[in-house]
């Protein structure tokens, strides 16, 4: 697991993590300790014990087959933020990873300042950084039983739109893709319950929604789902983890489906439970334009009991 150098002790974190997540509480600056406290969330934990797992233990007299339980739960793998001021990530430790550049200096609407214009573009900047709560959320998850690795490294930049220009500011080239081109295709929400947020593809800042929550939500999962896949054109690193014996690692990010990952909002509330956008719960609009959601990714593992892993059976 990701580990920290330092940590509050159990009673702190404790006291830390109740006073924090008691419900949404409003938060105009992100940070990391707020960030670390946010782990403690059951409904984002969500521990289940789905199966057995069958290992080959051998002694130099003898073989046996032995059993672990296999277990599936989320873990917080990065926090993705979607903010419209370059150079102003709301998580505050980490805004020296994105500063403006010659390239990319500019973000916010397009917009002349009246109020039946609602059809210009908005424009999100995204970042993807490692979670640093590896160690207080593995503290936490132990108390439910056997803990799977996840694939985040704390602080590790993923992805900084500020380095993937051409992707990021000209959609290039996914712009002719033919996800961006098909309607209904990639989109997340439905067009036929009025519950459209957006477009997946392309994959870049830009975007037309009046909501600006649901912009920041779009343009965060579409930073997710570049991430969560290898060989995509953008300047990026995977946050991926490969399969071994007893270890089955979370996979590519699709919209609307949980099974392949939730999202925990940071700012500009902070949430105690997981949602896939589209999502009905309450939408506090940030003040200036950004937003953070910690990203829970779901893994299965078991804990090895032997020399050689014969295979696991799911529980029905």
């Amino acid at each position: 697991m990701i580990r920290l150098v330092t940590a509050p002790g159990p009673r702190l974190r404790a006291a830390a993590a109740s006073v924090l997540l008691s419900g949404a509480v409003s938060a105009s600056a992100l940070d990391t300790a707020t960030i670390v406290a946010s782990v403690a969330s059951p409904d984002c934990l969500e521990y289940r014990v789905v199966g057995i797992c069958y290992w080959l233990y051998c002694t130099w007299m003898s073989c046996s087959v032995r059993t672990s339980v296999k277990v599936r739960h989320y873990v917080p793998d990065a926090v993705v933020s979607s903010y419209a001021n370059t150079g102003e990530n709301p998580w505050t430790e980490v805004r020296a990873m994105s500063t403006p550049n010659a390239k990319a200096k500019a973000g916010g609407d397009g917009t002349t300042n009246h109020d039946n214009e609602n059809n210009l573009a908005k424009f999100k900047n995204a970042d993807v950084i490692g979670h640093p709560g590896g160690y207080v959320f593995s503290q936490f998850a132990s108390r439910t039983g056997y803990v799977c690795e996840g694939a985040g490294t704390a602080f590790m930049p993923y992805l900084l739109s500020t380095l993937d220009l051409p992707a990021w500011r000209y959609n290039v080239p996914e712009m002719v893709y033919p996800e961006a081109l098909t309607p209904g295709l990639r989109e997340i929400g439905s067009r036929t319950t009025s519950n459209l947020w957006g477009n997946v593809y392309p994959r870049g800042g830009f975007l037309h929604q009046t909501d600006d929550y649901k912009s920041g939500a779009v343009v965060a999962q579409r930073s997710g789902d570049v991430v969560t896949r290898r060989y995509q054109p953008h300047v990026y690193q995977p946050l991926l983890a490969d399969a071994r014996d007893g270890y089955w690692p979370a996979g590519a990010l699709n919209e609307g489906d949980a099974s392949t990952g939730k999202w925990q909002e940071l700012t500009p509330t902070l949430s105690n439970a997981c949602a896939v956008f589209p999502h009905g719960n309450t939408r506090v609009q940030a003040k200036q334009g950004d937003y953070a959601w910690a990203l829970w990714r779901p893994y299965a593992c078991c804990e090895r009991a032997g020399q050689i892993f014969l295979g696991s059976v799911d529980f029905l």
